[in-house]
């Protein structure tokens, strides 16, 4: 038994204007599989599948908060000049530059309409195949535990393993990264980004649970009431959901 990254869940009081902002960021199509959502997706996509980890964005009440998100997407570029280009573009459709102490980084940190911080890497030749999404990136305390928790969590590979920093890819070697980064802020608010698990058709939703509990996963009751999905929160409390099987 095992359980797929695929997607990245993101908070919004206006769903359709930040997946809309996203769909063109990533020049990916969009969905609604019901009101109060909005899919974001490659053109063609056959969900779901390593290739790509999509986006859905739905709509809360809350306003996110000044503190920054412990959960973000990092984009690759292909040179300077397309990193150039793209921060450009990101800015017209309204994404703007924040500050997070990053200090002097070739990379740039931006929000978008709604303050959901983003990276706009500069050219790295591990990403030059992952697509527009280059990693998934989970700020975390200790990098190993996370590592070794997702990993058993998923069907995922490890790809690298230090104090600082750690890194899974799908065994297929095609996608995205999920990647996990030393910090010292402490969590203080719910995730306003959040990684959603799909098990195997065939598999048990049930089972996949208390397996990932049995691993040190909690219960998480976000006020969701009875929906097909599970909310839990890893090791560190970061909110994840495990998706019914389809």
């Amino acid at each position: 038994m095992a359980l797929r990254p695929v997607q990245v869940n993101i908070k919004a009081l206006d769903h359709a204007a930040v997946g809309r902002f996203w769909a063109e960021a990533l020049g990916w199509g969009l969905s609604s599989e019901g009101p109060g959502v909005t899919n974001v997706e490659p053109g063609g996509y056959v969900w779901p599948d390593p290739l790509a980890v999509c986006i859905d964005v739905v709509a809360v009440p809350e306003p996110k908060t000044a503190t920054k998100n412990r959960v973000h997407l990092d984009l690759a570029t292909t040179s300077l000049a397309h990193q150039a280009e793209w921060v450009e573009r990101l800015r017209a459709l309204g994404a703007t530059p924040v500050d997070v102490g990053q200090g002097d980084v070739p990379w740039v940190v931006l929000a978008d309409p709604e303050g959901n911080e983003f990276c706009v890497l500069e050219p790295r030749e591990i990403y030059r195949d992952t697509g527009p999404i280059a990693a998934v990136l989970v700020d975390c305390v200790d990098p190993r535990a996370m590592a070794r928790f997702w990993g058993e969590a998923t069907d995922w590979t490890l790809h690298e393993l230090a104090d600082d920093f750690a890194s899974l890819r799908s065994a297929k070697g095609v996608g995205p990264y999920l990647e996990f980064l030393r910090s010292s802020d402490a969590k203080t608010v719910p995730d306003r980004v959040h990684i959603d698990l799909l098990p195997y058709t065939g598999d048990d939703k049930s089972a996949e649970v208390a397996r990932l509990k049995a691993l040190g996963a909690t219960d998480l009751d976000l006020g969701q009431g009875d929906v097909a999905w599970t909310c839990l929160a890893d090791p560190e409390g970061h909110e994840f959901c495990v998706l019914a099987p389809r």
